[in-house]
């Protein structure tokens, strides 16, 4: 993902370094912490071991609670709150659920409804969400956690 952000991974280490407020609020607007996906494909590279995956999602926290999340990471951030609000309520991700949630968030309903009902036929889809035993633990889990 490093050729569609605004700063490559190495770059925002470099900015961080600086330890100049002015790079810090650059990093916090850019896009990039929003397209890191964590693969994990800079950490193995880095010769200095710097766990940047982890680094994104800390500077990703930052950037919401400072409101300075990029205006075109919106639909990213859209499908993370989704995402977690599945794992949240079900402990697991819930197919149906995530994609309404989604949809509902960026108001783009239609889109890949042609891939839907394959999906269903196919048993990719389940109607009825798969509940973890426990959901006060995940409640738990995501008490102090604020998206």
């Amino acid at each position: 993902m490093a050729e569609e952000m605004d700063f490559s991974p190495s770059r925002v280490m470099r900015m961080l370094q600086t330890d100049d407020a002015d790079n810090y609020r650059k990093i916090l607007a850019s896009e990039s912490i929003w397209l890191c996906v964590s693969c994990q494909n800079c950490l193995t590279r880095c010769p200095m071991e710097i766990d940047i995956p982890h680094l994104m999602d800390y500077l990703r926290g930052k950037s919401l609670q400072e409101k300075t999340v990029n205006k075109k990471s919106k639909k990213i951030l859209s499908f993370h709150r989704a995402f977690l609000d599945s794992v949240k309520y079900t402990g697991r991700l819930y197919e149906i659920g995530l994609i309404a949630d989604y949809k509902t968030r960026t108001f783009n309903i239609f889109q890949d409804m042609d891939v839907a009902p394959k999906m269903f036929m196919k048993g990719k889809l389940p109607i009825i969400p798969e509940v973890v035993k426990n959901r006060k633990q995940m409640g738990a889990i995501f008490k102090n956690y604020k998206l």
